[in-house]
């Protein structure tokens, strides 16, 4: 019975990423596995399916940087020129136990944003939307002795509009050109690891519910799923773990004034690699992602590519 439960939370799964301390990445003081969500292909918030979690570091404090890079369209003639647009995200983000079982993370995003446009280019920065995630440890395999090793894990979260939104880019092809969505949404999150020996598997679901903001405008709720190989080597000097795997993302409709706004829907799937490197208290970590089959707003915006880099340090 225990596992058809566990296939059933599997299946409304909605975190990324494990996070676990350099000795043992299923030890009891469990990671905050979770992915964090964009809004309408990944611009505003907080990095999409790039994950925000570390298999080598249980309890951390850190820094990330991540670049998306799009391109976008009016799509008005066929021969209507695309224009490179360009996301740069700073975040400090931490995780520290609560309880045995329950883990609390903060995400601190600082945008600076830039795009061409028919009459030059346009940039904005500033302060996004702060984001914390309670996540609770539902079952976890404590005998080192079993074949495979398991870890599920549920979670909620909130995110605050700390960031500004300009209604003036909602308008635009891409409306996510912003630093913030201007509305207090909320997180849903589950996720399930497996693991044999040196070899493991990650999978994950997490559901963004989005509310409108102070311009009336909304935009739509959002769902990441993932899955990632990664293999743990650990020796005295160092740690080290190579990850590959997909990720997607499927994007509701925006509202503006309870009216769904046309062609702000879509879906996209992402290869995903990296890896983790740690020494004593330190890790570096750097990932990839390239899209493999998109549909961002019927067409008109596409995704070129992900990337980031992060360092941490394990308290």
């Amino acid at each position: 019975m225990k596992k058809y439960i566990v296939l059933l939370l599997v299946a409304f799964q909605l975190a990324n990423a494990t996070e676990r301390r350099f000795t043992n990445p299923f030890s009891n003081s469990l990671p905050a596995p979770y992915e964090l969500m964009c809004d309408a292909c990944g611009c505003s918030a907080s990095g999409g399916s790039m994950g925000f979690a570390s298999l080598l570091n249980s309890n951390f404090l850190g820094v990330r940087y991540f670049n998306q890079q799009y391109k976008s369209t009016d799509g008005l003639y066929s021969n209507s020129p695309w224009y490179k647009e360009d996301f740069n995200t700073i975040q400090a983000w931490g995780r520290i136990p609560v309880t045995k079982k329950i883990q609390l993370s903060a995400l601190i995003p600082y945008h600076f944003h830039n795009k061409e446009t028919q009459v030059g280019k346009q940039s904005i920065n500033g302060l996004g939307d702060i984001t914390v995630l309670a996540m609770y440890s539902l079952y976890q395999t404590h005998k080192d002795s079993t074949f495979l090793v398991h870890n599920l894990q549920i979670g909620v979260g909130v995110k605050a509009p700390t960031g500004k939104f300009d209604a003036s880019n909602a308008g635009a092809v891409n409306p996510s050109f912003q630093v913030g969505t201007g509305s207090w949404d909320y997180l849903l999150a589950v996720e399930y690891t497996v693991k044999r020996k040196k070899f493991g598997l990650n999978t994950m679901l997490n559901y963004v519910i989005k509310t409108q903001n102070d311009k009336r405008y909304q935009f739509g709720n959002q769902l990441n799923y993932s899955g990632t190989f990664f293999y743990l080597q650990e020796t005295k000097k160092f740690s080290f773990a190579p990850q590959l795997g997909l990720a997607g993302e499927v994007y509701g409709s925006n509202t503006q004034y309870s009216e769904k706004v046309r062609k702000t829907s879509g879906d996209i799937v992402f290869s995903k690699m990296g890896f983790e490197l740690g020494k004593d208290k330190f890790s570096l970590g750097a990932n990839v992602m390239l899209p493999i089959n998109q549909n961002l707003s019927s067409g008109r915006v596409e995704a070129n590519y992900r990337w980031s880099v992060n360092l941490n340090y394990s308290l």
